[in-house]
Order: C-alpha cells, then structure tokens, then sequence
C-alpha cells in the first residue's frame, strides 16, 4: 500500500475497505439502535452506561456487605479510593460539611471511571464518556446541584459576590463580576463536560489508529508487516497511558464538582 492509498477516497475501495471514507461523517459518532422498547431505542452507550452504573455497585457490594476485621485485598483497595474521595476531595476541598456531598462525589467518581476504562476494556473499547451527553449530563446535575446550594445557603448575596466582588479594587468590579458570572452560570457546566468528553475521544481515537492499523499492516504479510509491528508496539505505551489518563480525567471531573461546591457554600471566598 503506497501513501496516496492510504488517503481516504470519496469512493470506496473494494480491495482496501480499511481506506473507504464513510457515506456519512456522522457514523463516526452516533451508535446504531440495537433493539427498540416501547418504540424506544437502545444503544450501545445506554446498555454500557447501565452497565457502568451496575459495576460500581457492585464494587461497593462486595468491599462493604460484609465488614470483615480484617478486609481481603480487593476490600482494601476499595476502602482506599473511597476514604481517598472522602477525606481528600469531600472534606479535604469542601471543609467538615464535606461528608454530606461525599456519597454524590463517590459515585460521580466511580461511575465515570469505570465508563472511561470501558475504553480500554477488551470486548467493549468503547469508553462511554466519549458521548458528548453523559459528561454533559454528569455537568448538568453538577451545576444545578451547586447553584441551588449557593442560592439555598446565602440568598440574593450569592449572586450578589458573584457580579460584585467586594475583594476586588472598585474600578474592577463591573468587569470582573460581568466575567464570574459568565464564568459560573455558562461557562462550568461547558468546560467541565468538554474536557472530559475531548480527553476520552481523543485517547480513545489515536489507540484505535495505532492498533488497527498497526494490525492491517501486520495482516499484508509484505514489506509493511515490519512496519504494522513497529506502529502496534507504540500502541502498547499509549494503552498503558490510556489507564492514567481515564482514572485522572475521573480524578479531575469529581475535584472540580466539589471546588465548584465549596464556592458556592462560600462565595467570598
């Protein structure tokens, strides 16, 4: 296969289907109906987005339905990132009011770790945050959650240190209470579905380019095959990269749910 080969073609090639442009670009990011219920569809993001949620409890299941004095391993390390979210992310960010977030921030954290690492999961490879709707979801549910406790817990002065910081020299307060409040109401729940729609994505795309075409290479039994086991082998420092990378962007979405918490519990701050 020659480099002008591989440059996707309008029409598609019988004999190189690896190099066919798709009829629709859109293929490359909806998930086809698997089965209908009541005339509702059900994809595969919704089937392993169920899935994700039910792994997590059972995670917590079996590390905590029976307490054992001494707890095996598999307790342990889950006693671990859970005492971890609590004392480092609720109260560690949030303060001693902390612990009445930390079941919403545990569950924020674990679901979408294991819905990233469904994109490394061997079977699946389809990493579930990397639909646009359930980090903007997760997003949502976050903003409301901390605009309705900003409001509930100090009233009009909510908005009030928000559009006019009394820490801020006066000449500065209309423009910067004008960028806090683009910031707060607009901009959060955006950014924080964003990063980590685009991290997973991206992550999960250049995995697939090594991978794949590393295989195809391989699969030519020609001159290329050195070449396809040169372009899988980079692959394996990026799958390794990719578990770093799913367990911080779960790390980075749940932080960001408590500072965004705690701001609103304490606006001058």
């Amino acid at each position: 296969m020659t480099a002008d080969q591989v440059v996707l073609a309008i029409e598609c090639d019988p004999a190189q289907p690896a190099a066919c442009a798709p009829a629709n670009t859109n293929e490359l990011f909806e998930t086809p109906t698997l089965f209908s219920i009541g005339g509702f569809g059900v994809n595969r993001a919704m089937l392993l987005m169920v899935l994700a949620a039910l792994v997590v409890i059972a995670l917590l299941l079996a590390a905590y339905r029976r307490p054992r004095l001494v707890p095996t391993r598999f307790g342990v390390m889950v006693e671990g990132v859970v005492g971890y979210v609590r004392d480092e992310v609720a109260v560690g960010v949030i303060g001693p009011e902390g612990v009445r977030y930390f079941p919403y921030l545990l569950s924020l954290f674990l679901f979408i770790l294991v819905g990233n690492l469904f994109g490394i999961t061997p079977l699946v490879n389809f990493p579930v945050t990397s639909r646009m709707a359930i980090p903007a979801f997760l997003a949502l549910v976050t903003w409301v959650i901390f605009v309705i406790l900003g409001f509930a817990r100090n009233g009009f002065k909510y908005l009030r240190d928000i559009v006019w910081p009394s820490s801020v020299p006066l000449a500065l307060r209309p423009l910067v209470g004008l960028i806090e409040f683009f910031s707060t109401f607009l901009l959060r729940p955006l950014t924080l579905a964003v990063r980590l729609f685009a991290n997973m994505v991206a992550g999960h795309m250049l995995l697939s380019v090594l991978m794949v075409g590393g295989l195809i290479f391989i699969t030519r039994f020609d001159g290329t095959s050195v070449l396809g086991v040169l372009w899988f082998a980079l692959g394996i420092p990026i799958f390794a990269f990719e578990v770093f990378v799913a367990i911080l962007q779960a790390y980075i979405f749940t932080l960001l749910a408590a500072v965004y918490i705690q701001t609103s519990l304490h606006p001058e701050h």
